[in-house]
């Protein structure tokens, strides 16, 4: 009996977004500082800013997350409303169109209660200028019919939080940014933290798991929880079937190895698109577009999915004339670089 493990899955399994996969993710978050694992200088900074704001009985000021996708931003902001002990409204920059609907948001919230705002820095123009006074005077101005008889209402609001996140802090206007009091950077996980988080969500999932299995899954994960908690759960369906329904680091190597997720966590499109260069374009450069258009991919997809954690570990660099592979691309992939045929017949003269 022959079992076929192919599936066709909506979105590539190494994404940092959220995908119909990541249904369970908000059961593995943690809710307090202490069950949060890794970012320890933001922690750190954040647990003495919370304290100080309930000794003094005040709102936690403003707070600014950004970092890449899949960090924990979203995380962060529950557990200091949990910390908080505040009520906590949830909304993305997208969904808020027009200014009644922020003022709606707004008016709302009761007394201590924070507004987490995701993709902040995609609010248009017009919203973001009522948060303005919103969070510096607690306060916003309405203005009531048109033409000559028009009014502007001051309404003043409770004193509350505003939560932004971000994975493009270089997007937000300046006036908004320095808004905000508060300003943390979350950095990519250690495989150390990594997989102490693995074990932590084995544990809440009833997965049976050893050290070793977690520390694998942790150092193919592109240091970020996200992906680590997902590969955990399909790795997980494998060793069911397979290997006795534990996860140990031959049963982690053999299901990733299906999934087709190498020892640096590249997946089959990373694998692909540094071969397209080195193979079409002789290591590069190469137009984001083009090379989307020849490995039969959306240019968007390549250039916030994939390129940043190729560039982070040196395999890609940005020119610009286009994208280049480096040396350790090749020696990783196997390939060898050659030049352009151009340069090679100049330096057959």
């Amino acid at each position: 009996m022959s079992l076929d493990f192919s599936q066709d899955f909506e979105a590539p399994i190494v994404t940092t977004s959220l995908t119909p996969q990541d249904e369970a993710e908000a059961s593995l978050r943690p809710r307090t500082l202490a069950d949060y694992t890794g970012q320890e200088k933001a922690k750190g900074n954040l647990s003495v800013y919370i304290e100080a704001a309930r000794r003094r009985n005040e709102p936690l000021d403003h707070v600014l997350l950004y970092g890449p996708p899949g960090l924990g931003k979203t995380t962060l902001a529950g557990v200091i409303a949990n910390e908080m002990g505040a009520g906590i409204r949830i909304t993305s920059g997208p969904a808020i169109e027009k200014a009644g609907d922020l003022a709606a948001l707004l008016t709302n919230l009761a007394p201590g209660d924070i507004l987490f705002i995701d993709e902040i820095h995609r609010l248009n123009r017009a919203v973001e200028e009522i948060l303005y006074p919103a969070m510096e005077d607690y306060a916003i101005d309405i203005i009531i019919g048109k033409g000559p008889s028009a009014n502007s209402i001051r309404l003043d609001l409770p004193k509350f939080t505003l939560i932004g996140a971000t994975t493009r802090a270089g997007q937000l206007s300046s006036p908004l940014r320095d808004r905000f009091g508060v300003q943390l950077r979350l950095e990519l996980y250690t495989n150390e933290e990594l997989t102490r988080i693995v074990m932590r969500s084995a544990a809440l999932l009833g997965i049976e798991i050893d050290p070793d299995g977690a520390a694998e899954i942790a150092s193919r994960s592109r240091g970020t929880p996200r992906i680590a908690n997902r590969l955990l759960r399909r790795v997980r369906d494998f060793a069911q079937i397979l290997h006795d329904g534990v996860i140990t680091r031959r049963a982690a190597d053999d299901a990733l190895g299906k999934l087709e997720v190498d020892k640096l966590g590249l997946d089959a499109l990373d694998r692909r698109m540094l071969t397209a260069i080195i193979r079409n374009y002789a290591g590069g450069p190469v137009g984001l577009e083009t090379l989307a258009a020849t490995i039969g991919e959306e240019a968007v997809t390549l250039e916030d999915v994939y390129e940043p954690y190729l560039l982070q570990i040196g395999f890609l660099t940005r020119t610009p004339r286009g994208r280049c592979v480096t040396q350790l691309a090749c020696d990783h992939l196997h390939l060898p670089l050659q030049k352009p045929q151009q340069d090679q017949e100049q330096l057959s003269f």
